[in-house]
């Protein structure tokens, strides 16, 4: 069972300072926000010199703990090479939080890498197959649907489906205090039976869970509030998380560029599904709390995923959702 660590909230949140585009400057900008802004203890791993000179840069120099990692896995490591280097900052940041020194891991490091890492060095929860990345998008309806897989993994089997859904509606009911969560399967259709091998497999998979099951729902479907959760495979999942980024800005540009008023409005509504305002995707199914920020994160972003790291870490989310998975597993 995933374990419970009631002290999280006096451990400190490990920060991957090399993952990312825009790593180590905009990482430690972060970091250095995340504890003055929120409070946030946090520890940056990553290459020592590197990290104390942006520290000092920032006027921060002494204030945060570094732990050093010799190597950096690249942004284009999908995840077999990052496990194999035993030195980097995400090989030694995984193994703080797995000695019990961090509550929580955050990196902004290839999704592929991470989540090779974080297996090979935590290890999945028990009856876990293969752990998937949950985030919430506010709807129209005023409140937020939890989209899963958002980009663990991209070639899952119907059962994985199947247990992502499980993870998502816990998630829904342990985060956003959502009571019965009402489940879709993304689809090309509403209608029963659409979609193709792998998603008409997991829909009979799901029908047969102790969850309530919506039924299919389409890409339109997905900020409407029409369910709490919608679950995916990866490969899916995170094209529709950065449409639904890239859509929400465009329209915005598209808007001013039409010299149309209230665009302040406009500007909040936009907030509301920037990454600097979710921080990024926890990452479930795992032993420990890890969230993953999008690649292109910068400082704002971070340590907003740093707060969500420790609010899921003194929650116990991981724990809580291991409990519930031990019980109805999803096989």
């Amino acid at each position: 069972m995933p374990a419970r660590e009631p002290d999280a909230a006096s451990r400190p949140v490990v920060v991957d300072a090399m993952g990312g585009d825009h790593g180590p400057a905009e990482i430690v900008r972060g970091a250095v926000a995340a504890w003055r802004e929120h409070g946030v203890p946090v520890v940056l791993v990553g290459q020592a010199g590197v990290v104390h000179a942006e520290l000092a840069r920032l006027g921060a120099a002494g204030e945060i703990d570094v732990a050093h990692a010799a190597d950096v896995v690249p942004m284009t490591e999908r995840g077999a090479g990052a496990v194999r280097m035993g030195s980097s900052s995400l090989a030694v940041g995984f193994d703080l939080v797995r000695e019990g020194a961090g509550a929580a891991f955050v990196s902004a490091g290839s999704t592929g890498a991470v989540v090779a890492c974080a297996v090979d060095r935590l290890g999945t929860a028990p009856a876990v197959l293969r752990p998937a990345l949950a985030v919430a998008l506010p709807t129209t309806a005023g409140g937020a649907t939890v989209l899963i897989d958002a980009g663990a993994t991209v070639d899952p089997t119907p059962e994985m489906i199947a247990q992502f859904a499980l993870l998502g509606a816990s998630y829904a009911q342990l985060v956003l205090g959502v009571a019965d969560p009402r489940v879709g399967l993304l689809s090309i259709g509403a209608e029963p039976g659409k979609g193709n091998r792998l998603t008409r497999r997991a829909e009979t998979l799901l029908r047969g869970l102790p969850l309530r099951f919506h039924g299919t729902v389409e890409g339109g479907d997905v900020l409407t509030g029409a369910v709490d959760v919608i679950v995916t495979d990866g490969f899916t999942g995170n094209i529709v998380l950065k449409n639904v980024e890239g859509t929400v800005r465009a329209t915005l540009a598209l808007v001013a560029a039409q010299d149309v008023g209230a665009t302040d409005c406009l500007g909040r509504v936009a907030r509301r599904y920037a990454p600097e305002t979710h921080g990024g995707a926890a990452l479930l199914g795992l032993t420990r709390t890890v969230v993953v920020a999008h690649g292109s994160s910068r400082a704002a972003t971070i340590a907003r995923a740093c707060v969500v790291a420790r609010d899921l870490a003194v929650g116990e989310i991981v724990a809580r959702l291991g409990d519930r998975l031990a019980i109805h597993p999803g096989r």
